[in-house]
């Protein structure tokens, strides 16, 4: 089982690996995502979103949020 999940079911998403498909963003078998402390539904549109969700879909019980963006690591463009 993933560590900090809620239930067998949610570990299980996460933690499976696809054959067809080296980024879990990329298999359409993926559904959830861990992004950073929280979690969120997969947007499969060729790139890594995800629509944070607040309950896990098999278990129900409350999932924390997801933090918020480090911005301090981003190079800031000349004026």
């Amino acid at each position: 089982m993933v560590d900090n999940t809620c239930c067998e079911r949610m570990a299980y998403d996460l933690g499976q690996t696809c054959d067809q498909h080296a980024d879990r963003f990329d298999c359409p078998d993926a559904l959830i995502a861990q992004v950073r402390g929280g979690f969120g539904l997969i947007v499969h549109d060729g790139a890594s979103s995800v629509i944070e969700i607040a309950f896990c879909p098999w278990c129900g019980k409350n999932l924390p949020e997801i933090g918020p963006i480090d911005l301090s690591s981003l190079q800031s463009e000349p004026e």
